[in-house]
């Protein structure tokens, strides 16, 4: 059966959008098939995060009733379906934001894994999604005004009845600053999903216009985000068995280990 996990969070610019497309990208890795949708409608960025220029059919026409969800679906060169949300301003202005939840049995015949990216914050917009949602996964950082954040969006989520899946911290640091895992999962009382930690491999994506479990996929965050696809997934994956592997020439020239 159909999933959909919607991928949310208190605050903006904690690495929401990112963490939706490369979570698309490790469930696609695994070799299963998997849908992203763009549901911030106001601001739209998955297709931009790959490398997509506006396309002629998209959710907003869905929304609009002048397409079918199957006609504004659209298939990224890894092989993960994309349904992208209009740039244009006027397109958003004519959309009810609230109607995306009557959709959600027109997604469910597209993918067997569907994530859903959100809009930020706790306006209608977001709830809207959230509404949609089969599961919820919080996005945030180790850093008290997000997990504040994170902590209002995760009691909405649960007034909603909608189960939270876990949280995803980003931008991990492991600096003197942050908060401890241990008290970030305390503080939100969900589990914790995994940590992404701080990556220039991430930024590198960004300016590649793709996901970095794609550009870089042997990096400490792509190798993160697997982890956590596999946990989606149930199943096994082993973080160190994926890392490059450098051995000096001399080693082996002469046979070391």
């Amino acid at each position: 059966m159909s999933n959909i996990i919607v991928i949310t969070s208190g605050k903006g610019g904690v690495g929401k959008t990112t963490t939706a497309i490369n979570l698309a990208a490790a469930i696609n890795y695994f070799k299963k098939d998997v849908l992203i949708i763009d549901s911030n409608l106001t601001t739209p960025n998955v297709a931009l995060h790959l490398g997509a220029a506006e396309v002629p059919v998209n959710l907003n026409h869905v929304l609009q009733g002048k397409a079918s969800a199957h006609e504004a679906v659209y298939e990224h060169s890894s092989g993960i379906k994309i349904m992208p949300a209009s740039l244009s301003i006027k397109n958003w202005k004519k959309i009810n934001t609230q109607e995306i939840k009557n959709y959600k049995n027109d997604f469910k015949k597209l993918s067997e894994n569907i994530i859903v990216d959100s809009a930020a914050g706790l306006g209608e917009e977001a709830l809207s999604a959230i509404r949609l949602a089969d599961e919820i996964i919080i996005v945030t950082n180790p850093e008290m005004p997000a997990l504040t954040d994170a902590l209002k969006t995760i009691k909405i989520a649960q007034e909603m009845k909608k189960p939270i899946r876990g949280v995803i911290v980003t931008r991990v640091k492991k600096n003197f600053f942050e908060m401890h895992p241990e008290t970030v999962k305390d503080m939100l009382d969900s589990p914790i999903l995994g940590m992404i930690p701080e990556d220039e491999s991430i930024q590198e994506s960004l300016n590649l216009k793709d996901a970095v479990v794609h550009t870089h996929p042997k990096s400490k965050s792509a190798r993160a985000y697997k982890e956590i696809g596999a946990i989606l997934l149930g199943i096994a994956y082993d973080s160190d068995k994926d890392k490059d592997k450098w051995y000096h020439p001399i080693f082996r020239t002469l046979r070391i280990r």
